[in-house]
């Protein structure tokens, strides 16, 4: 299937997930929190006509697999390196496969849909690249239509910079840029209380 879905997640073990969150409420609620996160991302994906990759990062942990339920993904681990390096490889080895749109999410946005997706995707139809604006200046979303190197260089990884600087690569290059409806990640205790305040 020429279009792809790329999802970056991390095994779910205790004290390795969610570390800023953790800092708040504890490592055993920051697990919670990210295995709730976790489903929801599959929910969303699972409604998507693609060719899915689970990229994981991080050791299984001892007991059950966590990932049972995605057995209709392929996963793989993550390559090593900073954020960027492991997202450039990870497009790189979908295009290498014939992906013709190529789409990258993580498993923080508790508010992603399919409906986010689909509409990513379509609008590669007529646009080069899609973000979806994350409200603490990053992005829950990436699709572009062909390796773009330059979104993954020279970026302030987990900071307020990344979206502006992945549209200022963007205007330099002259590409076409979508952007979706921005939405929060969970990150950060008021991130959580911010998400469980708004589901009532």
């Amino acid at each position: 299937m020429a279009k792809h879905l790329l999802i970056f997640a991390r095994h779910p073990a205790l004290g390795l997930v969610k570390t800023r969150l953790a800092y708040t409420v504890g490592e055993a609620e920051a697990l919670r929190v990210y295995e709730e996160l976790l489903d929801h991302t599959r929910a969303a994906a699972d409604g998507v006509a693609a060719t899915k990759t689970l990229w994981l990062a991080g050791e299984p942990p001892l007991g059950p697999n966590a990932f049972t339920e995605w057995q209709a993904y392929e996963q793989r681990p993550q390559p090593t390196g900073e954020l960027g390096e492991r997202m450039h490889q990870a497009f790189g080895a979908a295009f290498a496969e014939g992906a013709t749109r190529c789409v990258i999410i993580g498993t923080d946005c508790p508010e992603l849909t399919s409906t986010h997706l689909e509409q990513a995707f379509a609008h590669l139809a007529s646009h080069d690249v899609v973000v979806g604006p994350a409200l603490d200046g990053g992005y829950y979303l990436l699709g572009m239509n062909t390796l773009i190197p330059d979104f993954f260089q020279n970026k302030a990884w987990s900071t307020d910079t990344v979206l502006a600087d992945t549209l200022a690569d963007a205007d330099r290059l002259g590409l076409r840029v979508a952007q979706l409806p921005p939405l929060s990640d969970v990150d950060t205790a008021s991130d959580l209380l911010a998400w469980q305040s708004r589901r009532g």
